[in-house]
C-alpha cells in the first residue's frame, strides 16, 4: 500500500516536468534556432583558429559578443515585439540617434578611416551603433509598411515609404559606411516590396537607383570636382570589373581571397593550417574575408556546409513569415531573412570575385562583437515572433 502511494505521487511529478518541457520547447522555433546555433558554433571554431596566428582575432572578445548577444536575444524572445508596431516615430528617432552617435564629440571613435564607432564612457569599450541600427530599421520599416495590410494602393504612400527608408540610408552613407548602408537599403527595400506596392512602381524605382548609381560612379571618376564616393570605394568598384587595373593595390585583397578559397580544395588544409592567412597574405582574414579563411581550412565541403546552414536558417524564417497572418511580424521576419541573405551573398561573393568588396561581415562567422551581438539579437526577434504568434496556418 505504501509502495503504491509513493508510486502514485511520483507519476504526476514526471508528467508535470514533461509538460513543462514541452511547453518550453513549444515557445522555441527550432527550425530556425538550430541552424543559427550551429552557425554560432561554426564561427567560434573559425575565430579560434584565426586567433592562433592573428593577434587581432581576440577569442575572448568573440565569446563575450556571443554571451551578450544571447542575453539580449533571450530578453527580446520574452518581449512581445508586436508592441513596436505603433511606435514608428520612436523607432525613427532611435534609428537616427544610433546612426548619428559616432559623430557626437566625446563618443566618436575612428577606425580604418571610418567614423562609425563610439567609445563607451568609463568602460572604454568601442561599439558600432550601425549594427544595432540594422535591427531598428527592420522594425521601423515593418511598422510603417504594416499600416497598409499587404496592399500599398496609393503612389504617394509608396513614395513616403521610400523616403523614410532614405533617412537611415543617408545617415549611414555619410559616415562613410557603404557596406552597412547597402544592407539597410536592401533590407528595407525588400520589406517595402513585400508590403504590396504595384510592380511598375518597383521597376521604376530600380531603374532610378541604377541610373543614380551610374551617375555617382561617373561623377566620382571626374577629376577636379567634389566626389560623392571616396577614392577607396571607387577603386573597389573598378577592380571588381577589372582586377588587373591595380593588382597590387585595391585588387590585392580580392586576389589573395581567391587564392585562399581555391587552395582549400575539396576538404581543406585542416583547422589552423590556413597558410594564406597565417602568412599574412590574406588581409582581414578574421573579419571581411573570413569566408576565405574558412574555405582554406575546411575546403569545398566545409563551405557547402556553411551555406547549407545559412539556407536552412533563412528558408525556415521565410516559411514562418508565410504562415503568420499579421502583417507586422510577417514583415519583421522578411526583414531578418533579407538582411541575412544579402550579407551572405555579398560577403561570400566578394571572396570569390562575383561581388564588389564592401566590407560587409559574414553573420555569426566574422569577428566583431557589435556585429555578433546584433546578429544574435536577430535570432531573438524571430523567436519572439514565433512565441507571440497569433494566427498560424
Amino acid at each position: 500500500m505504501a509502495d503504491s502511494a509513493r508510486h502514485s505521487t511520483r507519476t504526476p511529478d514526471v508528467g508535470g516536468r514533461l509538460n513543462r518541457d514541452r511547453g518550453f520547447l513549444s515557445n522555441l522555433y527550432l527550425p530556425q534556432l538550430i541552424p543559427a546555433l550551429l552557425l554560432i558554433l561554426y564561427g567560434t571554431v573559425v575565430i579560434w583558429s584565426a586567433s592562433l596566428t592573428n593577434p587581432n582575432a581576440v577569442f575572448s572578445r568573440h565569446i563575450l559578443g556571443i554571451v551578450l548577444g544571447l542575453i539580449a536575444a533571450a530578453v527580446i524572445w520574452r518581449f512581445d515585439c508586436r508592441a513596436l508596431q505603433n511606435m514608428s516615430t520612436a523607432l525613427l528617432i532611435v534609428d537616427a540617434i544610433l546612426l548619428v552617435s559616432p559623430r557626437i564629440p566625446g563618443l566618436s571613435w575612428s577606425a580604418m578611416g571610418m567614423t562609425g564607432w563610439i567609445r563607451i564612457p568609463f568602460i572604454h569599450l568601442t561599439a558600432q551603433p550601425s549594427e544595432l541600427a540594422k535591427l531598428v530599421t527592420i522594425f521601423l520599416m515593418a511598422a510603417l509598411c504594416a499600416q497598409y495590410n499587404g496592399k500599398v494602393e496609393n503612389l504617394k504612400d509608396y513614395v513616403r515609404l521610400c523616403a523614410m527608408l532614405c533617412i537611415p540610408f543617408g545617415l549611414i552613407f555619410v559616415q562613410p559606411d557603404l557596406g552597412t548602408g547597402l544592407i539597410i537599403l536592401v533590407t528595407g527595400a525588400i520589406i517595402i516590396i513585400c508590403s504590396g506596392p504595384k510592380p511598375i512602381w518597383v521597376l521604376v524605382t530600380i531603374g532610378l537607383i541604377v541610373a543614380g548609381s551610374a551617375f555617382i560612379i561617373i561623377e566620382s571618376s571626374i577629376e577636379g570636382i567634389p566626389h560623392i564616393l571616396k577614392t577607396y570605394q571607387l577603386n573597389r568598384l573598378i577592380v571588381f570589373v577589372d582586377p588587373s587595373v591595380d593588382p597590387y593595390g585595391s585588387a590585392y585583397n580580392l586576389q589573395q581571397a581567391k587564392i585562399a578559397v581555391g587552395s582549400g580544395g575539396l576538404f581543406g588544409k585542416g583547422l589552423g593550417n590556413a597558410t594564406q592567412a597565417a602568412s599574412g597574405f590574406l588581409p582581414e582574414s578574421h573579419t571581411d574575408f573570413v569566408f576565405a579563411l574558412l574555405a582554406e581550412e575546411f575546403g569545398f565541403v566545409g563551405s557547402v556546409l556553411l551555406l547549407g546552414l545559412f539556407a536552412w536558417m533563412i528558408l525556415s524564417t521565410v516559411v514562418l513569415a508565410m504562415r503568420i497572418d499579421a502583417p507586422f511580424p510577417k514583415l519583421v521576419l522578411v526583414g531578418c531573412a533579407a538582411m541575412w541573405s544579402f550579407q551572405v551573398l555579398e560577403n561570400v561573393g566578394m571572396c570569390i570575385g562575383i561581388m564588389p568588396i564592401t566590407g560587409i561581415p559574414l553573420p555569426y562567422i566574422s569577428f566583431g562583437s557589435s556585429s555578433m551581438i546584433a546578429q544574435v539579437m536577430a535570432i531573438g526577434m524571430v523567436q519572439s515572433m514565433w512565441m507571440h504568434r497569433q494566427k498560424v496556418g
